[in-house]
């Protein structure tokens, strides 16, 4: 059942790898933190690492994957000039985002097309084993 365990974990970091990306894109024009200061939102990305993060065993640590940690970019924000915005800084600048829609867009189609395959697989496991069944009966 590895393989399953192996198909699973991927799909599980791959969901989380798409909703990072989908964040990033509905946040792209947030500039306030959520206690309303002129903070722009900061681009986010998943860190994958293999193996069981509980690390209960030396042959769990072997397979699958997990996701590490959830990062932020430190990229500094987009400055645009809008002088009659309130948030415009003493210059008549707004930060925003420093996310390439373009960039998460990708992300999310990859991060989606990994899922698929895992699913694939383990699929292929499921009937693998379930041929396995039907033969040893």
């Amino acid at each position: 059942m590895n393989s399953l365990d192996v198909s699973v974990s991927g799909m599980i970091a791959q969901r989380t790898r798409m909703e990072v990306a989908i964040a990033n894109l509905a946040n792209q024009s947030t500039i306030q933190d959520e206690h309303g200061n002129n903070v722009p939102y900061k681009r986010r990305f998943a860190l994958l690492a293999s193996g069981d993060p509980s690390g209960t065993t030396n042959e769990s640590r072997m397979h699958g994957v997990h996701v590490a940690a959830i990062e932020t970019e430190d990229a500094p924000p987009i400055m645009r000039y809008e002088p009659g915005s309130p948030f415009a800084n003493e210059e008549g600048y707004v930060a925003y985002p420093n996310i390439d829609p373009m960039t998460e867009t990708i992300n999310a189609m990859d991060a989606q097309r990994a899922y698929e395959a895992n699913l694939a697989a383990a699929e292929a496991t499921k009937a693998m084993v379930a041929q396995s069944l039907r033969i040893l009966a």
